[in-house]
């Protein structure tokens, strides 16, 4: 289950970015995930959950934005979505694809924080 190492390795880069000032903890992290890069959704979030515990991410929401595979035509320069199982001849021509435009990505979009609340004035005798 490579899953596991995906989901250590994004929590090790969220914890290695750069803290915004007065952040105290992850709320969510947004990944694009490609629809051939052979990643179980479940199984990630699974492996999220556990791969945050004890750190900053824990309890952080994990979002996974779906991205279909696209293909070009060398040929004749036709675009479509590839599919599952892959379909890597045109459907215009017949051609070979020319290569994949999207659907390998597996890439962190954006982090939020949680801010650090901001403590109630003390009131001042007088």
């Amino acid at each position: 289950m490579h899953e596991m190492s995906i989901a250590l390795a994004v929590v090790d880069q969220v914890e290695g970015a750069a803290r915004p000032p007065g952040a105290t903890a992850v709320r969510s992290v947004r990944l694009q995930v490609g629809e051939l890069a052979g990643v179980v959704p479940d199984a990630l979030a699974f492996s999220f959950e556990l791969a945050c515990a004890g750190t900053a991410l824990e309890g952080a929401e994990l979002v996974m934005e779906p991205v279909p595979a696209r293909a070009r035509c060398g040929p004749c320069a036709t675009t479509w979505q590839v599919g599952m199982p892959p379909r890597l001849s045109c459907p215009d021509c017949g051609g070979a694809t020319d290569g994949l435009l999207s659907g390998r990505e597996l890439q962190i979009v954006t982090v939020c924080w949680n801010d650090a609340p901001v403590p109630a004035p003390i009131p001042q005798e007088r």
